[in-house]
């Protein structure tokens, strides 16, 4: 009973659609602005870069705020990570915008960060690596987070649940990412900064 309820916790902290409120408030419509995505990404193409930074910053949060709700509650390693996946699922699918919601990619850093450091630590090098050489920043989130796996097993050895936790969430963000990687294929994703 209580993994289920910090489940439902999770999944509503992660429906919080930071982006659109932030945006919002400056008069924009994030899911008629853009890429019609509610991430920072979005944000920074339709706002600017505070923003962008603030949405960034509060998208990860919500992440972060869903595994130390867990962990205050001394679930197991296994649990933590779902629940934490709720945050991420809540993000994607929010009950505030009647379950249509971002890509998860600052969310599932901000779970990584608490549940296995290390591995989110170097996830995000990784990210802005690839987004600096590039300016294409879902090609920087669909690399990292399927390397994110191999990183577990080496960083964390014998740590099955963590392992099995970064397998369902790299799953989930590539398959948010279908069209991205469609169109990386065909190369017409837009870059970082583009107005479109």
């Amino acid at each position: 009973m209580t993994t289920a309820l910090l489940f439902l916790a999770g999944f509503l902290l992660g429906s919080i659609p930071t982006g659109k409120i932030i945006a919002k408030r400056m008069g924009i419509d994030l899911q008629k602005t853009g890429s019609g995505n509610i991430g920072a990404t979005n944000v920074l193409r339709s706002t600017g870069k505070l923003p962008a930074l603030f949405t960034l910053i509060g998208d990860m949060a919500k992440g972060s705020l869903a595994v130390l709700l867990a962990r205050s509650f001394q679930v197991s390693t296994w649990d933590e990570g779902i629940i934490g996946i709720a945050a991420v699922l809540g993000h994607n699918f929010s009950i505030f915008l009647k379950f249509r919601g971002g890509k998860g990619v600052a969310t599932s850093l901000g779970v990584l960060l608490v549940y296995a450091p290390m591995a989110g630590l170097s996830t995000i090098a990784a990210w802005l690596l690839i987004v600096l050489a590039t300016r294409i920043s879902s090609l920087g989130a669909i690399v990292s987070f399927s390397t994110l796996p191999l990183v577990i097993y080496f960083l964390y050895p014998g740590a099955k649940e963590k392992l099995s936790i970064s397998c369902i969430m790299s799953i989930i963000l590539l398959m948010r990412h279908k069209d991205n990687i469609y169109r990386l294929i065909r190369r017409t994703e837009p870059k970082v900064g583009n107005k479109k």
